[in-house]
């Protein structure tokens, strides 16, 4: 026969923040394991691709709260806002737009 497990919290219906796992504990008996909600992890702002961030962990905010700063960002400019790629595009786009003021300048001193 199998043994009877009794959750101690609650509600007993398996709501998507109330889920269980059966887990074998030493002695040879079943244990009722709570499961946590999985997250998605920081991205990107919507208007920028909504992309997933490297290097950064998925935490919920209660484990993000008490996490060192080094599992929440990543050491650059933009780092856990931006993705590399965004950041690099970011600044080659600033460097073309000074070299085309220089451009103009330089034609406008020609003439």
């Amino acid at each position: 026969m199998v043994q009877r497990l009794f959750v101690k919290k609650h509600s007993k219906f398996p709501t998507a923040s109330n889920k269980f796992i059966h887990h074998h504990v030493p002695g040879g008996k079943l244990a009722v394991k709570s499961i946590k909600k999985k997250t998605a992890g920081p991205r990107t702002p919507r208007y920028l691709g909504h992309k997933r961030i490297a290097g950064v962990k998925a935490l919920r905010a209660v484990d993000a709260s008490s996490a060192p700063k080094r599992r929440k960002t990543v050491s650059r400019a933009y780092g856990g806002v931006l993705t590399h790629q965004q950041v690099r595009d970011r600044v080659v786009r600033a460097f073309l737009i000074e070299e085309q003021k220089i451009v103009k300048r330089v034609l406008s001193k020609r003439r």
